[in-house]
């Protein structure tokens, strides 16, 4: 009984570290629903840059190819060829999710540095990279998360090994340290610049 009461107590402590925020957010209310709004808008844009892109010069395929042809072409045979590399000769199916989570970081990354996002105004926060929030870390996460899992249960069934289970707890893991990591940076970084500013004594 004094396990599982301890067991409680961590999931309510782990629940309540859920709720710390940094800074201001901008919200909506979707229904019973809090959704982050600038997350929301600039992985609007980034989808709106990769479609937008991917329409303009494939829409029109031509046998010379275009230089914008010749550049998608390129992308996707390196897309092709990380998934061949890494699944093996079943890579083909597989080549659309890869090439998505690919494209999505690669662009919301750029956009980060080159969209200049602190023109436009929020009621509340400002904008920055999709990438640059914990939501869609966790996110793209889950969705490899979800992958993993039908990969193996499409091949092998419902058999249940080792390497298939130890993801799990270790993914978890790998999200816990990835904060108090954040959390450890930002305060050693924000002490040594108070540190630097401070008068001599």
């Amino acid at each position: 009984m004094n396990v599982l009461s301890c067991s409680i107590n961590t999931l309510k402590g782990l629940y309540d570290i859920s709720g710390v925020e940094v800074g201001q957010h901008f919200y909506w209310q979707i229904g019973g629903f809090q959704v982050h709004a600038q997350v929301l808008i600039t992985s609007w844009v980034v989808i709106a840059i990769l479609l937008g892109s991917a329409t303009l010069v494939v829409r029109n395929p031509q046998t010379i190819p275009t230089d914008g042809q010749n550049f998608f072409e390129y992308v996707l045979e390196f897309i092709r060829d990380v998934s061949k590399t890494q699944i093996g000769e079943e890579y083909g199916s597989w080549v659309p999710f890869i090439g998505t989570m690919f494209l999505f970081i690669f662009v919301s990354n750029w956009s980060g540095a080159l969209l200049p996002w602190k023109i436009i105004q929020l009621p509340h926060g400002e904008l920055a990279a999709p990438t640059n929030d914990i939501n869609t870390t966790v996110a793209l996460a889950l969705l490899t998360s979800v992958a993993y899992f039908y990969a193996g249960l499409t091949k092998k069934g419902l058999v249940i090994s080792l390497p298939s289970i130890v993801p799990i707890p270790v993914m978890f893991l790998g999200l816990f340290t990835s904060g108090i990591q954040a959390l450890i940076f930002a305060t050693l970084a924000a002490a040594y610049i108070g540190e630097s500013m401070e008068g001599h004594h």
